[in-house]
């Protein structure tokens, strides 16, 4: 049997530096992060999803790596990563770590070993040219940064080529030395006994003459080469592939695990539903989701999409029509700082204006749509963010544990804390804490917490199928979710109005739907038809 835990799996996405510092240093740490387990198992997650721990120059938050077989000092150490891990382990948590295959910062020894000697083995391990005119097809990601994928080397005395920052050169898959350096990369964290890797930024590996180098099949030839590498070395271990294109283009990134060798994710973001979530929050038309979910196509049995809310980037508008993405800068981004790049650098919590009922409804509909959630650290208790620090550094601050001043991250002096604790009202820690809402039973804490409680009751959510349900206005979002004899019926009130529908359920008598989220029995059917009047953003779970 295949373990497809992942299936049913909500996943919490950690930024170590963020999480909780042990030695007050004034940095989150590994050491940190394992004191907070048990918060995370009461929260009710199953995998934990820590972003770059290595030892980098942290020009790009760690995903600029000088060394893929460390951790970074203020972390902690390696053996630090394995203590988190096995007591992760032992209370039944997984963890997932980030796979940089693209790129390497530019002070990792193999670059430097590269720009220096042009015989050096390592010369081959990035692109170079004599020309910055190669591969003019290709789009610049960081539009904000880089006028060029290309940046001249003086000691090379030649360009080299970079899909991200231009300290961050990108590695040659061209070159069969990389491509195994890169599996024994996995095979170390793996045999540490994490569950698996998030792989960043997938389709930019291999590069081609007059193409976009996007999506090119000798990336997908070497994907599959990992995929079989750690399948046989690693049964049951996970691969998740960050690939933030349109659903019809990360489809060949799952493969085809029914033959052999042609197998590569078994999950995929789905990047698109994301902007499509507020697009329907604030036009309270479920339209734009129906659109995006209705051009997805299915995926292998043993495959799962991941959604998401909010993560440690700039909610990325990549994937929405050039209409779109000012519609949704003049309504999400009102300040020129909130924006970056193609996207906005705001957390949930002041996209949704701080509305408790807008923000239930969010994490109502990531709950429940097709996939298997992510959940971006204190996201689960309605933090802020800081829109004057650089870059994405603003959804990145410290998390907040109590009312202190120091938000219980650390017990260093707030001013040598690696980035400032938020402090505007209302998202101060003396608003916005976990112990204030653990001691709340009506907090969104505990909200989030019962809503992933009940998620995990029912295969449907994991395992089911999922169908539209026509309601007669576009202002509900409903939904079936079937799994063998699970019959689930979502609805979710996009408007500040109330809505009332009608559906046809069944033609039977004495069929009573439960709200499962209420633990409460609604009135029984009448004539096959079930009647709801739903408050403003009220969100339902039914089970008939």
């Amino acid at each position: 049997m295949i373990d497809l835990w992942y299936k049913d799996a909500v996943f919490y996405e950690v930024y170590i530096r963020a999480y909780h510092d042990s030695n007050a240093d004034g940095h989150g740490d590994l050491a940190g992060l394992t004191e907070k387990l048990d918060y995370l198992k009461e929260l009710g997650v199953d995998c934990l999803w820590l972003l770059p721990i290595y030892p980098s120059p942290l020009k790009d938050d760690g995903y600029d790596i000088a060394d893929y077989y460390g951790v970074h000092s203020t972390y902690g150490s390696v053996d630090d990563f394995k203590t988190l891990v096995d007591e992760a382990h032992a209370r039944g948590l997984r963890i997932i770590a980030d796979l940089v295959l693209n790129h390497t910062s530019d002070q990792h020894p193999w670059f430097q070993a590269a720009r220096q000697d042009k015989d050096s083995p390592y010369r081959d391990y990035y692109v170079w040219s004599d020309s910055d005119q190669k591969y003019t097809g290709t789009r610049i990601i960081f539009t904000d940064t880089e006028p060029s994928n290309w940046s001249w080397d003086e000691a090379a005395g030649q360009y080299f080529w970079h899909r991200f920052f231009a300290t961050q050169p990108d590695l040659n898959f061209d070159n069969p030395a990389v491509r195994e350096e890169m599996k024994k990369v996995a095979k170390f964290w793996l045999d540490m006994g994490i569950d698996g890797f998030r792989a960043d930024a997938v389709p930019y590996l291999i590069e081609r003459e007059g193409t976009g180098n996007e999506n090119l099949p000798e990336t997908h030839e070497y994907l599959k080469e990992l995929r079989a590498f750690i399948d046989q070395h690693y049964p049951g271990r996970v691969l998740l592939c960050e690939a933030n294109m349109w659903p019809e283009d990360v489809r060949p990134y799952f493969g085809d695990p029914s033959i052999p060798g042609q197998a590569e994710f078994q999950m995929g973001f789905h990047f698109p539903i994301m902007p499509r979530i507020f697009m329907a929050l604030k036009k309270g038309d479920v339209s734009d989701m129906v659109e995006i979910i209705n051009r997805t196509p299915p995926i292998p049995a043993e495959c799962q999409w991941c959604t998401f809310l909010r993560n440690h980037d700039e909610l990325t508008l990549e994937m929405v029509t050039e209409e779109e993405r000012q519609w949704m800068w003049q309504h999400y981004a009102p300040e020129p700082r909130m924006k970056l790049n193609l996207g906005i650098r705001r957390r949930l919590a002041p996209l949704l204006d701080n509305n408790r009922r807008k923000i239930e409804l969010a994490n109502s509909i990531l709950f429940t749509l097709t996939g298997s959630p992510i959940i971006y650290y204190g996201d689960e208790i309605g933090m802020g963010d800081n829109i004057w620090l650089d870059d994405r550094n603003g959804v990145r601050t410290p998390m907040q544990w109590n009312p202190d001043p120091s938000a219980g991250f650390s017990d260093a002096a707030p001013e040598g804390f690696y980035a400032p604790v938020i402090d505007s009202t209302p998202y101060g820690p003396d608003s916005v804490n976990v112990a204030d809402q653990q001691a709340d039973p009506k907090s969104l804490l505990n909200t989030i917490q019962k809503m992933i409680a009940i998620r995990k009751q029912y295969k449907a959510f994991g395992w089911g199928d999922f169908k539209w349900i026509d309601t007669g206005t576009a202002a509900v979002a409903a939904y079936r979710r079937k799994y063998k004899d699970e019959r689930l019926l979502i609805f979710n009130n996009l408007t500040d109005q109330i809505q009332t529908v009608s559906i046809p359920v069944a033609r039977v008598t004495n069929v009573y739907p439960i709200d499962i989220l209420g633990n409460r029995r609604l009135p029984p059917l009448e004539n096959g038809y079930l009647s709801l009047m739903l408050a403003p953003y009220r969100y339902l779970w039914l089970r008939i």
